[in-house]
């Protein structure tokens, strides 16, 4: 197998610590980001049976969350607290001292809580397909040419890197974001990346292992 084969990841998507903790060694990472709920009736009417309008929790790394209600007459009231969790059960203790149990089911997009649909939101406009401009680093092989990157509003992600010689590898999973940080999770392994987005370039580095790629959205 060829050197470059072997470098598919080390170019910028080599695992690195984020803040207090390795972000690719999370027990259940798809909770982290922001979920929204919307009620499907909108009217500011507070006869109804459900007093809120929408609903966004936020999950960090840390294992804080926030809960923020915006109730029918416009006013949000607003928890903040820790939480935990295993397979079923995520549990949700405010900073007041109040603990709540609730079932859940979580996909990469979606999480099911106490009955009720929430759907992660991209906090920031990284969907799209990205097309590798620079591409260097000390352990960047000379061979690879190309790096296609297409990160989807739903979170799921492709990639894929091709060499001089011709040949290209493809990978595809699931990613999420938690402040400058891109974790990817594929088939074998998770990836943590450092991001920076201006406009229509995309910055991805790896300061411990001194890579870096720009590259540019593609255009419709």
């Amino acid at each position: 197998m060829k050197k470059w084969y072997g470098l598919i990841f080390v170019i910028f998507f080599l695992a690195t610590p984020a803040k207090s903790q390795d972000l690719t060694q999370l027990d259940f990472p798809l909770l982290i980001g922001d979920w929204y709920w919307f009620s499907p009736d909108q009217s500011t009417s507070t006869s109804g049976e459900n007093a809120y309008k929408a609903i966004n929790i936020s999950f960090k790394s840390d294992f804080r969350f926030t809960v923020k209600l915006l109730k029918r007459d416009g006013t949000v009231e607003e928890a903040v607290g820790e939480y935990d969790l295993d397979e079923s059960t995520l549990v949700l203790s405010d900073d007041f001292g109040e603990t709540q149990r609730h079932s859940y089911q979580l996909n990469h997009n979606q999480l099911s809580l106490q009955g009720a649909q929430f759907t992660k939101v991209l906090p920031n406009n990284l969907s799209g397909t990205w097309y590798s401009d620079v591409i260097q680093g000390k352990d960047v092989d000379e061979r690879v040419s190309d790096l296609a990157l297409i990160l989807r509003p739903d979170f799921l992600f492709s990639v894929k890197v091709s060499g001089v010689e011709g040949r290209s590898v493809t990978h595809r999973g699931v990613y999420y974001l938690e402040d400058d940080h891109l974790v990817l999770i594929y088939r074998g392994g998770q990836q943590d990346s450092v991001f920076e987005l201006n406009a229509d370039t995309l910055k991805l580095s790896n300061n411990q292992f001194g890579m870096e790629a720009v590259l540019k959205r593609d255009q419709p």
